[in-house]
């Protein structure tokens, strides 16, 4: 057969179409381009970082509250210390840490005849990982569950006013709630009771609250102790004089080897909470702790405390 005449416009014309062809499908593809980046643009500036909280590291622990105040807490028996018993004393012991940028502690004790004291003091600076919470916001969170754990009656107004009685806080005073106690310490003063309201034809309700808290004569009985009645004014409470968030704790506990009182002041600033631990101890159980003294040290120091990280 003959060969086709090769036309050397036809190589041009077909080399041409293919280069239109590659520049179409280039050009196709810039709107998708285009849009896809503009979406991730979109994205990154749709919804901004949450505010960081206001603290952004910690004072030292042991330093942060003023001499004074240990000096208060820690009250001796009348005998002067030495500058290094001093030192050993109120300096205090700080608590190990691994990042004090984050958590920060100090811990006090003095030994005296009257008894023992501890004081305890916690610093916690919080930080958010999700950019959609902020710092404080992750605060309150966990101070919420703080506050949670410690049982404060439902209803509780805030200091000074008392918290307003209910049914359950009712029912739980009568069992003496809050007040931590072995078997035999309750069968032995259920017992007591028992003799004593058989002897005197009464009940022991009727001559509770005759001796004021903390006072000398004062039994470690839990129906006579404040800290048990949510209508009391030294009873477990919110506190909205502290902070942006503030409550107060105070339990009685008994046992084999004596007596101590526990109240816990714990508040949020911003993205920082405080919890203070302050206690005393006692070997005689007819003796009890003053509720009303421990609360007011415990709350002095707390709002020391604010004002000095508020500065």
């Amino acid at each position: 057969m003959p060969r086709k005449p090769f036309v050397p416009g036809a190589a041009v014309v077909v080399a041409a179409a293919l280069a239109a062809g590659l520049t179409g499908c280039t050009g196709s593809s810039s709107p998708d381009s285009d849009a896809a980046d503009a979406k991730s643009g979109g994205a990154a500036t749709s919804s901004p970082a949450a505010e960081p909280g206001r603290y952004q590291t910690l004072p030292e622990a042991c330093g942060l509250p003023s001499r004074g105040v240990i000096r208060r807490m820690l009250p001796g028996d009348a005998q002067a210390l030495s500058g290094t018993e001093a030192q050993k004393v109120y300096g205090g012991q700080a608590d190990i840490t691994y990042d004090t940028d984050r958590r920060v502690g100090c811990r006090w004790t003095r030994e005296t005849t009257a008894g023992t004291r501890h004081l305890g003091l916690d610093i916690q600076r919080v930080v958010s990982y999700d950019s959609a919470v902020s710092d404080d916001d992750k605060a309150q969170a966990i101070y919420d569950k703080k506050e949670l754990a410690a049982q404060i009656p439902s209803g509780g107004a805030g200091s000074p006013s008392p918290a307003a009685p209910s049914p359950s806080a009712s029912k739980g005073k009568e069992k003496g709630e809050g007040v931590v106690t072995n078997d035999a310490t309750d069968k032995s003063a259920a017992g007591k009771g028992a003799a004593d309201k058989s002897a005197t034809g009464k009940s022991s309700a009727g001559t509770k609250g005759k001796a004021p808290s903390g006072s000398p004569s004062q039994k470690s009985d839990p129906s006579t102790d404040p800290s048990t009645d949510p209508s009391g004014s030294t009873a477990p409470r919110v506190l909205d004089d502290l902070g942006d968030a503030a409550f107060l704790n105070d339990k009685l506990v008994t046992a084999d080897s004596g007596v101590h009182r526990d109240v816990t002041v714990v508040f949020r600033t911003s993205n920082v909470i405080v919890k203070i631990t302050y206690d005393q101890w006692s070997t005689d159980k007819t003796m009890l702790p003053d509720s009303q003294e421990l609360q007011d040290k415990a709350r002095s120091l707390a709002t020391e405390l604010s004002d000095s990280l508020s500065e």
